[in-house]
């Protein structure tokens, strides 16, 4: 049941990216308002993932993860009734600070059921899995119900489900905590929340130019406070974070990784449908279907990973490579053309992806004390959602600057970069 809570938090996260244009004209949404309506989500979801792993080992994390269920629920009948900008992006900030909760709960739960072992594996290999298909059925989802009724279809049944989920969660899961709580850091929760909502919502509002006062002040305020933040974990006997585990090689290969796959996958990934129907004309339901190809290969993949003989490290540099390779496929993805190479990259890099959403779940629980498991999954996620928020950022300003073509060659070729520099630093830091 815990691994339920991914699906509908990807679903939901994936829901806006085909219907965007629909979305924007309805809500009469201006130059910047397509932006925030895809980028809102992010902000809620990273500034407060690892305020809900603290809050989830020490007080409960089906609790947490019920609670935010509940929330999500309610964000999203505000997102389906939605008739104004603002409101729609407080709407997705709410699901996105109720998703956090959720992730944070419910990846704390399964690490506490399966301390170790092949049943570990298992488990974390499934809970990756539905971070895959909700990556498939997001997409689809939306744009078939756009098609036969409205783009407001989505948010009515994610709002269903997660009512559905919360009442059988609440019933049939066992609570967990820490058996040593802390106390709650509220310095640190302070300035952790800000310093990542200004770093997202610099990064944001960047994508329509890096140079605006707006841009400059949030980068440099989330400098600040997150300087602050360092500075006064140090101090703390309890911090929110314990800066100590930076020090442990597999946290810093699962916190880096999930920056760099949450930059160059999913911040990727989620530009891949604007330019798309951009550079080859294809339709928001066709778009889907080919999305869905590459998330459909990413849910399988993971929940056979268990079958891949290998540590978890090796496990995961092995589909960073994948990906560096399927990405290779799609430095074609905003010309005319055969469509054939963009298929064949997204097979490739969809098989990539299931080991790394597989492995990064497993290394996330692995690289924290067991009773911290539920902030490794915020730690783990925070950096994940960051990276997506910098990654489709990056896309978009190439995108925009250079053109379809060009800008989407460029963006891939970084993801490329990318994806293969960190399999080898992560091959490189086991010996």
């Amino acid at each position: 049941m815990a691994s339920a809570a991914p699906l509908l938090v990807l679903t939901n996260y994936t829901v806006p990216m085909v219907t965007l244009p629909d979305t924007a004209r309805a809500l009469g949404a201006g130059p910047t308002g397509p932006v925030w309506i895809l980028g809102a989500i992010a902000l809620g979801l990273s500034s407060v993932l690892l305020v809900s792993g603290g809050l989830a080992d020490d007080y409960g994390r089906k609790r947490v993860m019920v609670a935010g269920t509940g929330v999500l629920a309610a964000a999203s009948v505000v997102a389906a009734l939605a008739t104004a900008v603002p409101v729609f992006v407080a709407a997705r900030f709410a699901q996105g600070a109720a998703s956090a909760a959720m992730l944070a709960g419910s990846l704390g739960l399964v690490g506490h059921a399966y301390p170790a072992g092949p049943e570990r594996v298992r488990a974390t290999g499934r809970y990756g899995a539905m971070i895959g298909l909700g990556t498939a059925v997001g997409p689809v989802l939306s744009g078939a119900l756009a098609a036969v009724a409205s783009w407001r279809a989505a948010y009515w049944l994610v709002g269903a489900c997660a009512v559905a989920l919360a009442a059988v969660s609440a019933r049939v899961l066992e609570e967990s905590r820490s058996p040593e709580p802390r106390r709650f850091d509220v310095p640190g929760v302070v300035l952790l929340s800000l310093a990542v909502a200004a770093l997202v919502a610099g990064v944001t509002e960047g994508r329509l130019g890096w140079g605006r006062p707006v841009v400059v002040g949030a980068l440099a305020l989330a400098a600040v406070l997150g300087a602050a933040f360092v500075a006064a974990e140090r101090r703390r006997p309890e911090p929110l974070l314990d800066l100590e585990l930076f020090r442990r090689p597999a946290f810093l290969v699962a916190t880096g990784g999930a920056l760099v796959v949450g930059a160059a996958i999913v911040g990727l990934l989620s530009y891949l449908p604007s330019v798309l129907q951009q550079g080859r004309g294809l339709t928001p339901l066709e778009t889907a279907l080919l999305f869905g190809l590459w998330s459909t290969l990413s849910f399988v993949v993971a929940l056979l990973s268990r079958h891949v003989r290998l540590a978890t490290p090796a496990r995961f540099a092995l589909g960073l490579a994948l990906s560096a390779a399927g990405f290779t496929g799609l430095l074609g993805l905003g010309t005319p053309g055969s469509m054939l190479p963009i298929v064949a990259g997204l097979v490739v890099s969809g098989a990539g992806s299931g080991l790394v959403n597989s492995s990064i779940t497993q290394l996330a629980v692995e690289s924290v004390p067991a009773h911290r498991v539920s902030m490794g999954s915020g730690a783990n996620n925070t950096a994940r959602y960051v990276g997506s928020s910098l990654g489709a950022a990056g896309v978009a300003a190439a995108v925009g600057q250079l053109g379809a073509h060009q800008g989407a060659a460029v963006a891939v070729a970084g993801c490329v970069v990318l994806t293969a520099a960190t399999a080898v630093a992560t091959l490189v830091s086991r010996t």
